[in-house]
């Protein structure tokens, strides 16, 4: 979705001053680098290093930009076209890797299992206001090492919208894109019709380890989009001020997209600041605070000033349950993700600072994006939605009721809710006077038991099982 409506946190001449502050950090602080391959990489190309350390050229870096692609098309699983990346268009899933998860029936907080990672997909498969899926867990009841590439298997044959998810190293990311190939067809059709975007990133402030550096040359070898963005905790791992913190996360991203440029001109990648402030009260990292919300904001404002897609975060919360601290935060995240223009937007249903999945919050949050897209498409105005000759026609102490521009417009300019309570107090309470959270865990329950996505043949599904089971005998070599 394109919001009519925006806003602008920062000027052109901030975004400048942002990005030279990038660059200077790469060129005269460097940073340190603990992948040969990637080091060798940049020395060949202008680049100076003293073992990990390396200091990286203003000029190296403004050409690597010039060759990202400008948009990204995404397909779905079946090979259809699904999300553009580019300018202001905005788009929702969940996040990833939550430890722990909200079971949907009993409403304990338990370690996620691979059925979850399932649900998950199934249930971002059936909303309207989510475009892509991720897995909303970080599985536990598979091999502890491969929980990755069994999320994956999961998440693909529970939906067939675009996926976006993560890998331990080069290894399982491997047998990850082998899952997806085998959808696709091939390595080759993957690439032409990209259903997957993997995520890396570098450790703040100013390190690239190893694995991080490995996945992003995997992901470049195989044509799918590299998303490479620091995930930072403003006033610990990166400086206390926003403007400190882009200018810090910007220079962290350019190293995954000066790599990723250099292996391959013109390779899709997505880039972002993410980052939390560190909450001084309790030593925690509120993804529902406004600074978070302001960073992100502006990092979208600053990538799409360059050309570059961006990756965005709302729909999580600190509360532990599904209530009106909830609503508050992730209603506010979701409105600036979409003002801002965010292209990428991760985390929905995350709840406890991004610890607890929660298929609840997840409904909930449709509900919200659902609202804020409304209120982003601004008010229409020509002439007949003006429409003076039916004003003439009710006249004086007449209704709108049965006007024919009723009849035209009532279902676009209106905001119809699923789960929000309109209803009188009497009708309310003669259905069990439920609240938001037991109508939201209902309507999930709803979904797993009787919304079934598409399947996948059966000669894709062995060839699928063939892959995890390839994937399990590594790891006992």
């Amino acid at each position: 979705m394109k919001s009519n409506l925006k806003v602008d946190i920062l000027s052109d001449q901030q975004k400048d001053q942002i990005l030279e502050g990038a660059l200077d950090i790469l060129e005269k602080t460097g940073v340190n680098i603990y992948y040969d391959k990637a080091v060798e990489l940049l020395v060949e190309h202008g680049c100076t290093a003293d073992g990990v350390h390396v200091k990286i050229p203003k000029q190296l870096v403004r050409d690597c930009i010039r060759t990202v692609p400008k948009g990204i098309q995404m397909y779905d699983r079946d090979g259809n076209e699904s999300m553009l990346l580019t300018g202001r268009n905005t788009y929702f899933g969940a996040g990833p890797t939550c430890c722990f998860f909200i079971d949907p029936y009993t409403g304990e907080r338990r370690s996620p299992q691979k059925q979850d990672a399932a649900n998950a997909a199934k249930v971002q498969d059936a909303l309207p206001n989510f475009d892509y899926a991720m897995s909303l867990c970080m599985i536990a009841d598979q091999t502890a090492n491969l929980a990755d590439v069994h999320e994956v298997d999961a998440m693909i044959r529970n939906t067939k919208k675009p996926i976006c998810t993560w890998a331990f190293n080069a290894s399982n990311l491997e047998y990850v894109l082998k899952l997806c190939a085998v959808v696709a067809g091939s390595e080759e059709k993957l690439a032409e019709r990209p259903f997957v975007i993997v995520y890396s990133e570098p450790t703040s402030p100013l390190k690239h380890t190893k694995e991080a550096m490995e996945k992003v040359f995997v992901t470049t070898k195989y044509g799918v989009p590299t998303l490479y963005t620091p995930g930072m905790i403003m006033g610990g791992t990166s400086p206390v001020t926003i403007a400190g913190s882009l200018a810090l996360g910007f220079a962290d991203t350019f190293v995954g997209l000066v790599i990723n440029q250099l292996l391959r001109p013109g390779a899709p990648f997505i880039g972002g600041t993410s980052g939390t402030p560190l909450d001084m009260s309790t030593m925690h990292t509120p993804y529902g605070a406004p600074s978070t919300s302001l960073l992100l904001g502006a990092s979208n404002e600053i990538l799409r000033y360059i050309g570059i897609p961006s990756f965005d975060m709302a729909g999580a919360t600190e509360s532990k349950v599904v209530d009106a601290q909830a609503g508050i935060e992730c209603s506010f995240q979701t409105m600036i993700s979409l003002l801002t223009g965010g292209n990428l937007v991760h985390d929905c249903g995350f709840t406890d600072i991004g610890l607890t999945g929660s298929l609840t919050m997840l409904y909930v949050c449709n509900e919200i994006i659902g609202m804020a897209k409304r209120y982003c498409d601004g008010v229409a105005v020509d002439e007949d939605r003006i429409g003076l000759e039916y004003i003439d026609e009710v006249g004086p102490g007449g209704n709108f009721m049965g006007s024919e521009q009723t009849m035209e417009y009532f279902r676009t300019e209106f905001y119809y809710p699923d789960i929000l309570e309109r209803r009188s107090y009497e009708d309310w309470e003669a259905d069990g006077s439920l609240t938001m959270e037991q109508r939201a865990a209902a309507k999930v329950r709803t979904i797993l038991e009787e919304y079934e996505p598409k399947p996948l043949p059966d000669d894709v599904l062995a060839k699928m099982d063939q892959v995890v089971r390839e994937a399990e005998e590594s790891v006992k070599k």
